[in-house]
């Protein structure tokens, strides 16, 4: 049997996968096992950020996998202290959480926020609201967060204690605010939603309404943060910092990472037993990310990402097919006049091309890393697909 038909003889039918086969990569290119290269718009659904097996990247994760690959969360290490120190520093928050991934970092969110009002409250007050078209993870309890029908479905019951508010709706954001409500939940960008960026007014209110009524912020900054969209934490884009953000995706260049950061208001609220992670701040997953923090945090790289984000859709812009291009930065979503995007993405791969869908639209994520060069061969490969 080929790689293929082993592989799904022996893993679970979960993803709709595309029939290509991924044997290495370097830079922005990926090669399959027959040996044709792919330019890389989708970085893993964003998580390559520095690019397929940077040379800075590889040499930190293996000097740490020499060094130790892990020890339980009873003990300390050097390296989760330094990442934590620098990432901190550069977000300007007071403390965090390891965990493994975005969904593991926003269920820290949920039980931080829960925690944080029922210690000043009591019971009653644990209601979140979280956004129509948000995603927040596969777990069942950022399944339940998830503000799409889509996905409640299969698994009942589901988690309880989430009310959904329309994005962009300030009115009925206010009509669902009441006494058993501990936090608002919510994505600058919707991404797996379809790459739909928050209003800046809407925005506004929301912190707004957390002020008011003593109410935490969280950010789900998963596939925003980490210089996704050209500052280092979409937030800054819209002059807030949340009293809650999670990370994860790139943040560790692409081994498994989730962090919880939480400022001064609720650093302190999960005390001893009351949460944990086995893998969470892992020394491997730890040097990756210093690598991350550090290149992101040099010279104008952000200011680049900006750059290359104007580029591309200025360059997309010009293609006829192209109706809107929404997003900021290297997250991109493309919306088209006639042709489907799922289809696009096909024959994209057969052409060279790695792309993504969210929603109805076209998804771009490339690595961060990305040269203009490579841009243009991408949406060379692109705009000759579209006509």
């Amino acid at each position: 049997m080929n790689t293929i038909e082993r592989f799904n003889s022996h893993i679970m039918p979960s993803y709709g996968r595309y029939d290509l086969v991924l044997q290495s990569g370097n830079g922005r290119t990926g090669t399959d096992e027959n040996g044709k290269n792919y330019v890389d718009f989708g970085s893993g659904i964003g998580v390559n950020s520095l690019g397929y097996c940077d040379e800075a990247w590889v040499e930190a994760i293996c000097a740490q996998a020499r060094k130790l690959q892990h020890t339980s969360n009873y003990y300390y290490t050097e390296i989760q202290a330094d990442f934590a120190e620098k990432l901190c520093r550069m977000t300007g928050y007071s403390k965090m959480f390891f965990g493994n991934s975005g969904a593991e970092a926003n269920e820290c969110a949920i039980k931080l926020a829960r925690k944080y009002s029922f210690d000043k409250y009591g019971k009653g007050r644990h209601n979140i609201i979280t956004l129509v078209n948000s995603f927040h993870g596969r777990t069942l309890c950022t399944l339940s967060a998830t503000g799409q029908d889509v996905f409640h479905n299969y698994f009942f019951p589901f988690v309880e204690g989430f009310i959904y508010a329309k994005a962009n709706d300030i009115e009925d954001l206010r009509s669902k605010i009441d006494d058993s409500v501990c936090a608002i939940m919510f994505e600058y960008i919707q991404g797996e939603g379809g790459v739909v960026p928050l209003n800046q007014d809407f925005v506004d209110e929301i912190f707004k309404i957390c002020k008011e009524k003593d109410i935490l912020a969280i950010a789900d900054e998963v596939q925003t943060g980490v210089g996704r969209t050209g500052t280092f934490l979409a937030g800054e884009q819209f002059g807030v910092r949340a009293n809650i953000t999670t990370l994860a995706k790139g943040l560790a260049g692409g081994v498994p990472i989730g962090v919880c950061l939480a400022d001064e208001k609720c650093c302190d609220v999960l005390s001893k037993g009351t949460h944990g992670s086995t893998f969470g701040g892992n020394p491997i997953s730890c040097a990756g990310g210093m690598t991350v923090l550090e290149r992101l945090s040099s010279g104008d790289f952000l200011a680049e990402v900006k750059q290359k984000g104007d580029y591309i859709k200025e360059k997309l812009l010009k293609i006829p097919e192209v109706e809107a291009v929404d997003g900021m930065g290297l997250m991109l979503g493309i919306s088209l006049k006639t042709k489907k995007a799922p289809e696009i993405v096909q024959v994209a791969l057969e052409n060279g091309l790695l792309l993504l869908t969210a929603k109805e639209k076209l998804r771009m994520l490339p690595p961060l890393t990305i040269s203009y060069e490579e841009i243009d061969k991408g949406i060379d490969i692109l705009e000759k697909l579209l006509k």
